[in-house]
């Protein structure tokens, strides 16, 4: 079970006409990430650092890819690094694995000849780990929870997260809202530069 996964499983299940921010996402998805592998024991956090651990298979292929990426090297990368590094277009890489595992599949009998194939959102099918991630949000687990409410498709926050969580989930998921709202600050002063750009460019 992977706690990425069933957040972009989620992602896709809540969201199917008005999909989230997917640098939100992606954002939210490398912090799941290093909670799943903290649970491999493939590495740990230390105060606001990913420390590594040992290298052990954990059955998923971004998941893999997650584990080599981690650095190696004293002092070590701080959280929020990580989140910037890693959750760089994660979320398309994440659309892209549930396709090729047979847990989505692009909609049959309603191409239009004015889209491609790959710009056709893809919809879930029925399998064990779309169950596995509904139960979770059903039952409102609270760090799943956490993490969709900083990738913008949870309206009400998680209660009582930081109470069910140790101090380590606690700062993976402050640094996931961290960098969301991070995130969300630059895209609030582009708009008003190009708001202002057009303006001039208009002569206002």
């Amino acid at each position: 079970m992977t706690t990425a996964q069933d957040l972009a499983i989620v992602a896709l299940h809540v969201t199917p006409e008005l999909p989230v921010e997917q640098g939100d996402l992606s954002l939210a998805l490398a912090g799941a990430e290093v909670l799943d592998l903290a649970e491999a024991d493939a590495l740990t956090v230390e105060g606001d650092r990913i420390v590594p651990g040992a290298q052990a298979p954990t059955g998923h292929r971004l998941l893999e890819e997650a584990a080599g990426a981690v650095l190696r090297q004293e002092p070590y990368e701080p959280l929020t690094e990580w989140l910037w590094r890693r959750g760089r277009g994660l979320s398309a890489a994440y659309t892209e694995e549930l396709e090729r595992a047979g847990l989505t599949a692009r909609p049959q009998g309603r191409h239009s000849p004015l889209r491609s194939r790959r710009n056709e959102r893809a919809e879930l099918v029925d399998s064990e780990a779309r169950r596995r991630a509904e139960d979770r949000w059903a039952t409102g687990e609270p760090v799943l929870a956490a993490l969709a409410s900083a990738a913008g498709f949870r309206d009400e926050p998680a209660e009582d997260t930081q109470e069910l969580a140790d101090d380590a989930v606690a700062a993976v998921l402050a640094a996931v809202g961290d960098a969301v709202q991070e995130l969300q600050a630059v895209r609030q002063r582009k708009a008003i530069e190009d708001a202002a750009f057009d303006n001039v460019w208009r002569g206002y």
